[in-house]
């Protein structure tokens, strides 16, 4: 089923999109995605969903959603998340945990583990996922 089957005159004529990654790709935030729903694969036009995992004391690229709100669930780990200006504020959320990211909010997950992979599911209101994804300048950068 293509993503222009997805939406039909009829609403009871639409088609459900199933999407089983296969193998993990690279993002703008420097960590593994498994693509599940987007825009592109599944004709999505208010949202992308897709699996992310940080590696063993890995840490994404500080990063912002411009204009995108962001909603997370922590499957396996314990991450610390810098974020605000400057990335002075932080918080740790284990499996089980739920976080919102506000749209342009600063940010940057850290897996507090050095032997374990983190995975969470990671939904934003941007079908196209990686295109409002913006880098930003990490204190220790300078």
């Amino acid at each position: 089923m293509t993503a222009s089957n997805v939406f039909a005159q009829d609403p009871a004529d639409a088609e459900i999109i199933v999407i089983r990654p296969a193998e993990a790709t690279g993002t703008k935030q420097g960590l593994p995605n498994f693509h599940g729903i987007s825009g592109k694969n599944a004709g999505a036009q208010h949202i992308s969903m897709n699996k992310v995992v940080i590696p063993p004391g890995g840490a994404a690229k500080a990063h912002k959603h411009k204009g995108y709100e962001t909603a997370i669930y922590l499957i396996k780990g314990r991450v610390k998340t810098l974020y605000g200006k400057n990335l002075e504020k932080s918080v740790v959320n284990e499996a089980g945990d739920f976080l919102y990211i506000p749209p342009d909010l600063p940010h940057k997950p850290i897996n507090m583990s050095k032997t374990e992979s983190a995975e969470a599911i990671v939904a934003r209101t941007d079908p196209n996922e990686q295109e409002s994804v913006q880098h930003v300048a990490e204190p220790d950068a300078e």
